[in-house]
């Protein structure tokens, strides 16, 4: 989840997304929990953002009972659970952007530990905006290439209520509106369509490029370390990792 979703950073975690697959469930989860609680409401159709919890839990592989069982525990009577969603903003070797989003039912234990990790591996925590408006929100769906023909991919992307479409390596990437995310995938997935990665991502308007051994050291371990924290949720940059 960190950065934006080109094929080289899917392609570097591909190998071990086995073994994070249950993290990134209960992440999922806990994201479902506050949509539902947040929307009032535990069907999709009459709740946009869980909609668009549930297309991101699809594209994960994370099991439609798991999803259920999920959205029924958010509305159960007893369920106690009380998150908070909490954004911030900082700044990595060399100025790389960041932006960490998460959900923690205790700030003073979540803002010490994401102030530290960015104070020791990178440039320190900022200030609200102070990196955001360098990112735009767009819904990125990734569909592995195959034998799939461009053309026909970026024809039924558009008429599903795509923005764009680009090819990269291995893959096409699917650009929409955030609040067209939800129906472009439903819509992309009645055509047929299987998807390597799909959700609303913060999109850097411009890279930075680390030239330090060290500095990419760092950047990769204080990635590492973020994503590796219970309270977060996502972790993006702007890091050019080509």
């Amino acid at each position: 989840m960190s950065g934006h979703s080109k094929w080289h950073n899917i392609q570097k975690t591909k190998g071990a997304q086995d073994a994070k697959r249950s993290a990134a469930f209960t992440k999922i989860a806990k994201e479902m929990i506050v949509a539902v609680k947040q929307g009032g409401s535990g069907d999709p159709a009459n709740n946009s953002r869980l909609a668009t919890v549930i297309a991101k839990a699809r594209a994960a592989n994370m099991p439609n009972d798991n999803i259920k069982r999920t959205i029924d525990r958010a509305l159960g009577s007893g369920n106690t659970d009380s998150y908070e969603s909490v954004t911030y903003e900082g700044y990595g070797p060399s100025g790389v952007a960041i932006i960490v989003d998460a959900l923690t039912d205790n700030r003073q234990r979540t803002a010490p530990e994401v102030r530290h990790l960015l104070d020791k591996y990178g440039k320190g925590l900022g200030a609200t905006g102070c990196v955001s408006w360098s990112f735009d929100q767009k819904g990125v769906i990734v569909i592995e290439k195959e034998d799939l023909d461009e053309d026909t991919v970026m024809m039924d992307a558009l008429d599903c209520g795509a923005e764009d479409m680009s090819a990269e390596e291995e893959v096409f990437e699917i650009t929409t509106t955030p609040e067209d995310f939800g129906s472009v995938l439903e819509k992309l997935e009645a055509k047929g369509y299987a998807f390597l990665s799909a959700a609303v991502e913060m999109v850097p308007q411009n890279y930075v490029k680390l030239e330090s051994e060290e500095d990419v050291k760092n950047m990769e371990k204080l990635v590492e370390l973020l994503e590796a924290n219970d309270d977060v949720q996502n972790v993006w940059h702007n890091w050019d990792q080509n």
